[in-house]
């Protein structure tokens, strides 16, 4: 079983697809808009565009090369870097399982609010409904005390899509399931922001989104939240990618496909930016209140402004229904990604097959999910967790990584040569620089200024002894494991251990 071959992409197209797919997400629709209008609107756009270029494409590329080089999941891949590395990849692995747990739960919603978008079920309080009726959620965070079976049914039937995509393994499954995924978001997406470029109002919401604060560009939060938004955005620093790379086929052109990947991803959250503030425009226009007063990001966007601007605009409920189905689409392709991260490296590290692998650990994800979150505590677990697992998980692991491999282990040039070698586009010395230099700074003041802000006031205003558990306890309790299942010896291999340059050495 461990000897096996490894699985591979069918074609290029459909790898893109797949990296496309992981990359465009619910962060795109709901995150890039408010984050842009926040730092200074259009002008937001240039330290997004140096941060994609200095940072998201190298590391983008680094973990391509990993993945691709090595040929196994981020544990094994990490380890043939050098034998204590393999935490991090073990690091990625728990990170992705916690991130699994609940980014299903968002897709359920979303699943409810599109047979809710039917009739407006909402009435003439969205919050109420969202909060109240629909996630019952409990006054304060504590011991759950209620099930919410309406959160229940759909969390289980993403579950049961979910795993029997990757059942099917990674041509025809994660591959196939991609190129029908894609092309439909996309279709989606674009009616949805023709129909919201119609309304009235449109044009007052571009304005506000597009009108450049020049001056927001000297405050250095704008460039950290343009980095921290491309970081978050492209799936880079959880071994997603090093998990698709490695999929690839020897001679796959890395850098190429790194660069239409970043630039889909960027051309995505463009067009949902246009489709958000043209809506929020349109509620603007419609409350007599400025853009700005309107506007929100995450689950309060799409839950509460979505549905309030659903029943005041003709055609609602088919804006609705393309607005909730496209979350949907976009969520379930990114959740697909998380997942096969721990199958793939089960896989490698046990030797069992595809069909068990799945239901083992899609099972095991898939249990924590439906355990804790469909109660009337959990919205506040998920809104805990998803803080500080990306703040002190995603980011901090991000940092290790290239710190490590561009730093102690000094791999970037070997790993340059293996890009360089099947690339059309070569890298020159700016990747070496950008990885060594300022991606490992700006990461690492990204963090510093997260910590800092944890230090002056709890989160969201939750209660300390709740964050403790819920917050950092997920967070530090997933390095831990991380470490603990580092530490657990490997079985020699024989073949399963040579990976690509092994290959070209025995070929010759």
């Amino acid at each position: 079983m461990a000897n096996q071959p490894r699985e591979q992409w069918g074609t290029r197209a459909g790898f893109l697809l797949a990296a496309i797919g992981s990359a465009i997400g619910l962060g795109n629709i709901w995150r890039f808009p408010a984050e842009a209008f926040r730092n200074g609107g259009g002008a937001f756009l240039l330290p997004y565009l140096i941060a994609l270029l200095t940072a998201g494409l190298p590391l983008l590329i680094m973990e391509y090369t990993i993945g691709r080089k090595h040929r196994k999941s981020p544990p094994a891949a990490y380890r043939q870097l050098a034998g204590p590395a393999q935490f991090i990849g073990w690091w990625q692995v728990t990170i992705c399982f916690v991130i699994a747990t609940y980014y299903a739960v968002i897709l359920a919603y979303a699943v409810r609010y599109v047979g809710f978008s039917v009739g407006q079920q909402w009435g003439n309080s969205p919050d109420e409904f969202l909060i109240v009726n629909f996630l019952q959620r409990a006054e304060q965070p504590g011991a759950m005390s209620a099930y919410v079976s309406g959160v229940f049914w759909p969390l289980l039937a993403v579950w049961v899509a979910v795993l029997i995509i990757l059942v099917f393994g990674v041509r025809r499954g994660i591959e196939r399931a991609n190129k029908i995924f894609i092309p439909l978001l996309v279709i989606f997406f674009v009616i949805l922001v023709i129909r919201a470029l119609t309304l009235e109002g449109a044009v007052v919401g571009l304005d506000a989104f597009f009108s450049p604060d020049w001056g927001a560009l000297r405050d250095g939060k704008v460039w950290v939240a343009a980095y921290g938004q491309i970081f978050f955005s492209l799936s880079i620093g959880f071994g997603i990618m090093i998990t698709y790379a490695s999929y690839l086929r020897r001679r796959a052109d890395l850098t190429g496909s790194a660069l239409v990947a970043g630039l889909a991803n960027s051309s995505f959250e463009l067009l949902a930016g246009i489709g958000v503030f043209s809506t929020l425009g349109f509620l603007a226009v419609n409350s007599g209140k400025e853009v700005g007063d309107v506007v929100e990001g995450g689950l309060g966007l799409a839950f509460i402004a979505f549905p309030t601007i659903i029943s005041n605009m003709p055609l609602g409920t088919f804006f609705g229904v393309l607005f909730f189905g496209s979350l949907v689409i976009a969520g379930l392709s990114s959740l697909i990604s998380i997942v096969q991260v721990v199958v793939s490296a089960v896989q490698d590290r046990t030797g069992l097959g595809r069909v068990p692998s799945v239901f083992l650990c899609g099972g095991a994800v898939a249990l924590a999910s439906l355990v804790l979150f469909p109660t009337d505590t959990g919205l506040y677990l998920l809104d805990a967790s998803d803080h500080f697992i990306n703040q002190y998980g995603i980011a901090l692991a991000a940092l290790v990584s290239v710190v490590t491999v561009a730093w102690l282990l000094r791999r970037l040039p070997q790993l340059q040569k293996n890009a360089d070698a099947t690339s059309a586009v070569r890298l020159g010395h700016w990747w070496r620089i950008c990885l060594g230099v300022i991606t490992p700074l700006v990461l690492g003041w990204m963090l510093v200024d997260a910590f800092r802000q944890e230090l002056a006031e709890n989160y969201a205003e939750l209660p300390t002894t709740f964050l403790l558990w819920a917050g950092w306890g997920v967070a530090i309790g997933a390095l831990l494991i991380a470490v603990l299942l580092a530490l657990i010896p490997w079985r020699r291999g024989g073949a399963a251990e040579l990976d690509e340059d092994s290959l070209d050495e025995r070929s010759r």
